[in-house]
């Protein structure tokens, strides 16, 4: 049958007077000649109001929608003149609200094959859409907070790293999960669990802003992405901010929760250059911040997987350290304020390992109480304790540290009225020293423990205030008898550009208004001992009267009659130095040194290793791990140096200091060396370092140290 256009024609005026389709056109500028006047109306305009307009003013490709974003704008695809195929657009032109069509269209080309413009159909699927935009949203997001879920996060950390390393920019994730919310769970139920989740996801919005985007992991893990991020001084203080603010109490449903967090905090390309690589060093660093006690953060560093095996090593030998009498008992003395005479003493656990010597508390501690034996360690301190008191004058005291698991378990109390009856001490001469972290859960419990303690004569001190979960309700219902001033308060209260002196202040007024006793934590120069004694402290603890002492030295001074501590240390505070020996390199000029480091602060440092350098010059200390700091020599004596740092280190969350700023393995790339190569060699270290400061590489030849 030949064509008939009439016929077609009226088919297709049919298909418009049934709303079954509509139709449009364009000439050769792009200006719409016609659209389907159902069309028009559908969108709350009347007759001509589009016709005229050019396409680009009338329809947008959704480049900017993360749900339906397109390879080519519509501009780009009209200009081309080829075919359009089932193309969503925004309707720009509307009175409605907002309207998306599906478009499709056929350039028209007259006889002679010049361009005359479009012709094709368009239909709405605002609705279906939005449907597919829920269920999009639905597989991407997290249906309780809202947060990108571990797809997404996946997705775009993998997205981001693979652009990021075209475009040599660097990018930081943080893994963190919440600290007792199991306990939480237990005991208000799972209900109330979901709640918190969403007021921690809520807060961690608030926080972040649109600095990074943040997922929800599953359970009570979160990760936040933070593109363009490497300075490690600003990435600290969001995850001190963040440790902070979400340890603050919730309310929920009338009742009262505590939690926490730890953070591992991992850079590309620094320490990944993909995703599985950058997660998995961030998941080391989360691992090490829970190890230090959680309630805090940790970056990654190369030292952390041997800390992994080591972790291992210490729970595969603590487990049998008690049974082998490993274990004993150091007691730093807390003096009275006024007199400097023992008050009492803080009885600190130690472990005695055959091979490895000393092991500190901060590192088996934690791993005691995930491994399940907390609660035997802490019943054999406590019966240790009160069995070598009683050895003691009657006027002294002894504080012993309770672990919140130890605390929280169901037999406490009555391991601890056992030990007071085995032993006969005088229940008045012991001191429970309780963290805030045992708030965490059901408050009235741990209130109706505290005041059955206090009826079986205990004495009660809280430790470490201000440094968790403070709260003054806790403080006007707990009875405790004393409140410990944590040192990183008493720490350098005397320099001028802090407020822990007016914190220190506020503190012991707040006590001392409560009746209860007060210990400055930490005290170790002259000037900290001052101020601490102006603001009215009531005890006194730290280096500056004595560091833990043995049980047989303590005797041997009771049996003296010396119960006076003399003050003995630095007259004023200066920068917490961090004792070291180990290797590093030292840059100056074209040539690179092995120098060995003995002590670091944020502004400095001691070296050894190279003799009678000129005060005044300037070097780089490459401290490892592509970690550069420019620093010029201040004291030079024979084969020893003190140099100062042209800018400040950080902490590393931990009692270390890092750079803020490393050496980018992009930079080393462009030095010559591969990009995956990790190296703390002063070469890859010069590229980058030369960049950020260069008037002290003035001298240095970049082809000539590579060759070297």
């Amino acid at each position: 049958m030949p064509f008939d256009s009439r016929r077609s024609a009226d088919l297709l005026a049919g298909l418009e007077a049934a709303d079954l389709g509509w139709f449009w056109e364009c000439d050769a500028n792009r200006r719409l000649t016609y659209l389907t006047g159902s069309a028009v109306s559908s969108v709350g305009l009347e007759g001509d109001d589009l016709i005229g307009c050019d396409l680009t003013e009338v329809f947008a490709t959704g480049e900017s929608d993360e749900f339906d974003s397109t390879s080519r704008s519509l501009k780009f695809r009209l200009t081309s003149r080829s075919p359009i195929s089932r193309l969503n657009v925004k309707v720009l032109k509307t009175a409605e609200l907002e309207t998306w069509w599906e478009i499709s269209a056929t350039p028209r080309f007259d006889s002679e094959g010049k361009f005359e413009g479009y012709y094709g159909t368009a239909r709405d699927i605002t609705r279906s859409r939005a449907h597919s935009r829920d269920s999009e949203r639905a597989a991407q997001y997290d249906s309780l907070t809202g947060l990108a879920n571990r797809l997404r996060v996946t997705r775009r950390l993998e997205q981001t790293l693979t652009s990021f390393k075209q475009l040599k920019r660097s990018c930081a994730i943080m893994l963190f999960d919440l600290d007792h919310f199991k306990k939480v769970n237990d005991t208000l139920g799972h209900p109330a669990g979901d709640e918190l989740l969403k007021q921690v996801a809520s807060r961690i919005k608030k926080l972040v802003g649109d600095r990074g985007e943040i997922g929800r992991l599953g359970g009570d893990e979160f990760q936040i992405l933070l593109p363009d991020i490497d300075d490690r001084g600003e990435l600290g203080d969001l995850g001190k901010r963040l440790v902070q603010m979400i340890s603050q109490p919730y309310s929920i449903d009338g009742s009262r929760a505590i939690i926490g967090c730890s953070i591992g905090v991992a850079v590309a390309p620094y320490d990944g250059i993909d995703a599985d690589e950058l997660v998995k060093a961030a998941d080391l660093a989360l691992y090490a911040a829970k190890d230090a006690g959680r309630g805090t953060y940790r970056f990654y560093s190369s030292e952390l997987a041997h800390n992994a095996n080591f972790r291992q090593r210490i729970e595969d030998d603590l487990r049998d350290a008690l049974a082998r009498d490993e274990f004993l008992i150091q007691y730093q003395p807390i003096v009275d304020a006024k007199t400097h005479k023992v008050a009492s003493l803080e009885a600190l656990l130690r472990w005695q390992h055959p091979e490895r010597g000393r092991v500190s508390p901060a590192e088996f501690v934690p791993v005691a109480e995930e491994l399940g034996i907390i609660n035997e360690i802490g019943q054999w301190v406590l019966e240790e304790v009160c069995t070598q008191l009683k050895s003691c004058p009657p006027e002294i005291r002894a504080a012993i540290n309770v672990s919140p698991i130890q605390f929280a378990s169901d037999d406490f109390y009555s391991v601890v009225d056992r030990i007071l009856t085995k032993t006969e001490v005088d229940p008045a001469r012991v001191e429970l020293e309780i963290t805030e972290s045992v708030f965490v859960g059901d408050l009235e419990c741990t209130i109706k423990l505290f005041k059955k303690l206090k009826r079986r004569g205990v004495r009660l001190s809280l430790d470490d205030f201000g440094t968790g979960y403070s709260s003054l309700s806790y403080l006007r219902d707990a009875p405790f008898d004393k409140l410990k001033i944590d040192q990183s308060f008493v720490r350098g209260c005397s320099a001028k550009d802090n407020n822990n002196s007016a914190l220190v202040s506020a503190i012991i007024s707040m006590a001392k208004a409560l009746k209860m006793e007060t210990v400055a934590e930490g005290v170790e120069t002259h000037d900290e001992l001052g101020l601490v004694t102006t603001h009215g402290a009531t005890h006194l603890q730290g280096y500056l009267f004595s560091s833990p002492i043995s049980f047989q030295d303590l005797l041997a001074r009771f049996d003296k009659k010396q119960l006076e501590f003399k003050p003995r240390g630095p007259e004023k505070y200066r920068a917490e130095r961090r004792t070291e020996f180990r290797k590093i390199g030292l840059i100056h000029g074209d040539s690179r040194y092995n120098v060995v480091l003995r002590n670091i602060s944020k502004t400095g440092a001691r070296i050894e290793g190279l003799l009678e350098v000129p005060v005044g010059t300037e070097v780089v200390l490459d401290l490892g791990d592509g970690q550069l700091a420019v620093a010029t020599v201040r004291r030079s004596d024979g084969f020893s140096q003190g140099v100062e740092f042209e800018t400040h280190l950080v902490s590393d969350g931990d009692s270390g200091l890092c750079t803020r700023h490393r050496v980018s393995p992009y930079q080393i790339e462009a030095a010559g060396r591969p990009l995956g190569a990790l190296t703390n060699s002063a070469v890859a270290a010069y590229t980058g370092a030369k960049q950020s400061a260069p008037k002290a590489f003035v001298q240095i030849d970049i082809g000539a140290q590579i060759r070297h």
